[in-house]
């Protein structure tokens, strides 16, 4: 069975790293409840047509629930139709909160440096 060539560079889709924070009176410690309250808001406002063409992608592993802040990863053309879907989330376990965009980047690492927080080891 012959394989199939690779996609090239050009043609695959740029990825956005979007950082958001969580603004709310209590802490939300599960990031179930979070990726529950983003899913239902981008399915709401895209559909689910939308949600699967911005290609979305949690990263519960980057969530820090002390300073409620994470990481989504969507290609650069849906970044807007994400932001606004966060945007639009009320309330998150019966808290309410405001979700609010910190900022994008195409690297992830540059992303967790500059918007959540962490640091990076460079290679030597």
């Amino acid at each position: 069975m012959a394989r199939l060539k690779p996609l090239s560079p050009t043609l695959k889709e740029k990825k956005r790293y979007l950082a958001f924070e969580i603004l709310s009176e209590g802490k939300i410690k599960a990031f179930s409840e979070v990726s529950k309250a983003i899913w239902a808001s981008v399915l709401q406002f895209v559909g689910t047509k939308g949600a699967a063409r911005l290609g979305i992608k949690l990263f519960s592993e980057k969530y820090n629930s002390e300073a409620q802040k994470g990481l989504i990863r969507v290609i650069h053309t849906g970044l807007d139709e994400l932001k606004a879907s966060l945007a639009l989330i009320t309330s998150i376990d019966q808290h309410q909160v405001i979700v609010r965009s910190i900022g994008a980047s195409g690297i992830l690492a540059k992303a967790e440096k500059n918007y959540l927080g962490g640091y990076h080891v460079e290679k030597r």
